[in-house]
């Protein structure tokens, strides 16, 4: 697949410029094992880059314009760097402008551009192409003109040109997109980012994610909410115990004594995100020990929380996540994301995909009439030069 979508996107570029391309450049998709809502709650999160990928192909324009074809959309658009840099009415323009205006904003001596790119990472699936465009596109302005970014720095720009298009992102789907290594998960401290590599040797069990195909409105309104919420849990546990600084310094028995100190809501929420703490720390254990019924334990017990104390889940997730449950072949399951829809990221029996696949489809077609879609992953690089053999 990867080949086909290299082939494809430099045979493009050859239609369209003709010649090859100076770089060819392949930028991943990212999933969260564990830690989903704690990145804002100082927690820890447990990333990795996927083999789904944006392809990159790029020549120096040799002028001060830059022109971008998106090949999947039939799409292209032009921009002088000489003139100002503009957000665009066109949403997929605004990535691509917002790395150059960091660029420029940085300092970086750079021309124009020809690139064209093709994706095989599905749009609204959860699964980070914005990052993956901006993480790519920036990587490939990087490698044709030598300039002088590191991988965290090319990270943080990225994330940085995200906020530019409007979307107040944290750093992990840009760091897991630039730092992935093949067979590895990263586990990221979201507030210094130092991070750790851990394997993601999944032995007899494949990762297959099932998308819902519904995306409910409230995500917005619930987040801020939810952060609100967390932020007046921590206070009170900071009232009682002074020498903790965030909730990951905080126990689950210490915060069971505070239960009649904070509004219910609060204490349930609060209660979700220690735990879902301790439980990335563990999900590092069994992974390093191999211990593949843990993880898919901790998958479990991450759904519970996000459904009932978190409860940003939806009835077509937590359907399922009950067919996992009731699965013997299924030994993990929970919701990826900021949740109210998308998918479920899931640990299957090898051998055992496709009829799990097909069953799950039939029983979810039946009891909301949507059709179940489902992307085998497997854990890949991180964005990267692409050399032909």
């Amino acid at each position: 697949m990867k080949d086909a979508l290299i082939q494809k996107t430099t045979a493009f570029f050859q239609e369209t410029f003709g010649k090859v391309p100076e770089k060819i450049v392949l930028s991943p998709g990212r999933i969260n094992i564990i830690g989903e809502h704690i990145d804002y709650n100082d927690g820890f999160v447990l990333p990795a880059a996927i083999d789904k990928i944006i392809c990159f192909a790029f020549e120096k324009s040799n002028t001060t314009t830059s022109r971008i074809v998106a090949i999947d959309l039939n799409q292209e658009f032009e921009i002088d760097l000489s003139k100002s840099i503009q957000l665009s009415s066109t949403v997929w323009h605004n990535y691509i402008l917002g790395v150059l205006k960091q660029l420029q904003d940085n300092g970086f001596d750079f021309s124009g551009v020809n690139c064209v790119f093709s994706s095989n990472i599905p749009v609204g699936s959860g699964l980070s192409s914005s990052a993956a465009l901006e993480c790519g596109f920036l990587f490939g302005m990087q490698s044709l003109f030598n300039l002088d970014i590191s991988q965290q720095n090319r990270a943080l720009m990225s994330q940085k040109a995200e906020h530019w298009v409007g979307i107040n992102c944290g750093i992990m789907d840009q760091f897991a997109s630039v730092h992935g290594l093949e067979n590895k998960v990263i586990k990221l401290d979201c507030n210094t980012l130092e991070f750790e590599y851990h394997n993601a040797d999944f032995k007899d069990y494949a990762l297959v994610l099932f998308d819902s195909n519904v995306k409910h409105s409230l995500f917005t309104s619930a987040y801020n909410k939810r952060r609100e919420q967390c932020e007046e849990g921590l206070a009170v546990i900071k009232a009682s115990f002074p020498e903790i600084k965030s909730f990951r310094n905080c126990s689950e028995a210490q915060l069971l004594t505070l239960k009649d100190k904070m509004d219910a809501v609060v204490f349930t929420r609060v209660h979700y995100v220690v735990k879902e703490i301790a439980r990335v720390s563990k999900a590092c254990e069994a992974l390093d020990a191999g211990n593949m019924e843990l993880l898919g334990q901790l998958l479990f017990e991450t759904h519970d929380g996000l459904s009932r104390e978190y409860e940003v889940s939806c009835p077509e997730l937590d359907y399922l996540v009950e067919l996992a449950l009731a699965d013997d072949v299924v030994i993990g399951s929970r919701l990826m994301g900021g949740g109210f829809g998308g998918c479920t990221i899931n640990l299957i029996k090898k051998g055992k995909e496709e009829a799990v696949k097909q069953k799950f489809a039939q029983l979810y077609q039946e009891k909301w009439n949507i059709e179940l879609k489902t992307y085998d992953v497997k854990i890949g690089n991180g964005t990267s030069l692409y050399k032909p053999s």
